[in-house]
């Protein structure tokens, strides 16, 4: 039998600046969603990369006194560094300058030309360099970009277009039939509202850049950054050569991106494949924006948040934790250091770290440091059991919705669960009674089967922590973190512990 498959997409990020702290909540979110996928034995393609053609690239080397590629490889280093410092486990790293991506990009282009849906006309119009992005009179806001705010351009010059507004029909019926292709509803919706009222043809090329992938029928063009980006997700399957790989991935199951380029990936990108045939992804996800302090996060104001900077002073695990479990995906969320630092020192440092702390010190203390084995056992014990089956339906709900949040929420109420048992069962003074020896392994067992368990549940969110919990279980590195793993009763009586410094240290400089 065939293994099941996931393909899960981040947007390839443009190489003109450093990442920030979206770019990494965007590629957090989609390492959850894809360990939690091997979990349960999906052979998952995990895709990320970087966007390196078009003028602002071009006007930004040029600034530098360097060629773009040169800027390109240099912060490719920098997308690279930060996805191994937050543990990103994705499976392929596309660059739009790669041949494997060019090469294929100008064969679709000539494919589109072929199928009558690329044209030949006249542009005249509004551009925003930094957004590179096209605009209409109507769409202008105080005559600035509605994206970015920023001045544009008057441009009219000849381009090769798409003819976008062919497909406005079946899209519509495609939305109405498909209610969960795009996530949230609440953007669904919106861009439902925005496809009724009409759609224009688009400029797919640009005269004027130098720096892009030649158009094939006219190398005086090259293809415009946008339409050149989209179709990373299918180059990198290797879509034209018809690869066992493209045939085993596609279509995608979720594409993760920012709500600002929702249009981009949920209108012109399922045109541009019903033209060329080819199925549209399952989910597009659009997450929401952070502010810093309440204050919109920008270039411009200089307020973006360096996540190597974070990371080094908070925890690479504590940051992902934060970033999933603070505001639910999709919505907005406001990033500040003091609810970065509560997150840590109660959620982790005091229900989980503290958690695991205190009951190995009493194995170490009750039980010769080795696992008890449960000859009988309390009411809470079966609870313990219970809930934990439970969870695994809540925590399953919650992904499969990509409601990171909710899935958090729901480990943690177990978490304090556990706690509240450890102060219902008292071992301290079961301990005092050797008539009491039996339920005291029980009640230990128990807590630390419950604590193995959780450790599976986080794993997708804090693969270190949860790999450190397992070691001070004593229990080795190899298959463990599978679902058939959540099965309770997997903690073998015998095992020797090895309690370790505190899993999350706290403190006042956090």
């Amino acid at each position: 039998m065939d293994k099941k498959t996931f393909y899960v997409t981040t947007p390839i990020y443009y190489v003109n600046d450093k990442p920030h702290i979206g770019h990494s909540y965007t590629t957090i979110a989609a390492d959850v969603l894809a360990r939690y996928k091997r979990m349960y034995g999906y052979d998952v393609c995990f895709l990320t990369g970087t966007d390196e053609h078009g003028q602002k690239i071009e006007k930004a080397a040029r600034e530098n006194k360097e060629k773009p590629i040169e800027l390109a490889d240099r912060t490719v280093k920098v997308f690279k560094h930060l996805w191994k410092v937050c543990h990103i486990s994705n499976t392929d790293f596309i660059r739009t300058s790669e041949e494997r991506h060019t090469r294929q990009v100008e064969s679709i282009c000539k494919q589109l030309f072929d199928n009558g849906d690329i044209y030949l006309g006249e542009y005249e119009g509004w551009y925003c360099v930094p957004c590179e992005s096209f605009w209409t009179d109507m769409q202008l806001i105080s005559g600035n970009c509605p994206e970015c705010h920023r001045s544009v351009e008057k441009l009219r010059e000849k381009n090769y277009f798409f003819r976008l507004s062919k497909f406005q029909k079946v899209l519509l019926q495609y939305f109405e039939e498909h209610p969960d292709f795009i996530k949230p509803e609440s953007r669904r919706n919106e861009l439902y509202n925005r496809l009724v009222k009409g759609l224009d043809d688009i400029s797919v090329s640009r005269a004027a850049v130098e720096w892009g992938i030649p158009v094939p029928m006219d190398l005086s063009h090259t293809i415009y950054v946008w339409v050149d980006a989209l179709f990373n997700y299918i180059t990198a399957l290797e879509y034209t050569s018809d690869s066992e790989t493209f045939k085993k991935y596609w279509p995608a199951n979720v594409q993760i991106i920012g709500k600002e380029i929702l249009w981009f990936h949920g209108v012109i990108w399922p045109a541009m494949l019903l033209s060329l045939g080819i199925e549209i992804p399952y989910q597009v996800f659009a997450h929401g924006w952070w502010t810093l302090e309440g204050q919109k996060i920008s270039k411009s104001l200089g307020n973006a948040i360096d996540p190597i900077l974070i990371t080094d002073r908070y925890g690479v695990d504590e940051y992902r934790y934060f970033l999933l479990r603070e505001v639910p995906f999709g919505l907005d969320g406001n990033f500040s250091t003091t609810a970065l630092a509560n997150r840590i020192n109660n959620d982790l440092a005091n229900d989980l770290g503290n958690l695991l702390h205190r009951a190995l010190t009493m194995i170490e203390k009750y039980c010769n440091g080795t696992v008890p084995d449960a000859k009988s056992g309390a009411v809470e014990d079966l609870e313990l059991k219970e809930k934990s089956e439970t969870l695994n339906e809540e925590v399953e709900l919650s992904m499969k919705n990509l409601q990171f949040s909710r899935a958090l929420e729901a480990i943690w109420e177990y978490i304090r669960f556990v706690n509240k048992c450890v102060e219902v069962s008292k071992p301290w003074i079961l301990a005092k009674n050797p008539d009491t020896k039996d339920n005291l392994d029980a009640v230990l067992y128990n807590l630390i089967e419950a604590i193995r368990i959780i450790s599976l549940f986080i794993f997708p969110f804090m693969p270190n922590k949860a790999i450190e919990i397992q070691r001070q279980l004593g229990l080795k590195e190899d298959d463990t973190f599978t679902h058939s793993s959540l099965a309770w009763g997997g903690m073998k009586a015998g095992t020797e512990i090895h309690k370790g410094i505190p899993l999350f240290p706290k403190g006042e400089n956090l």
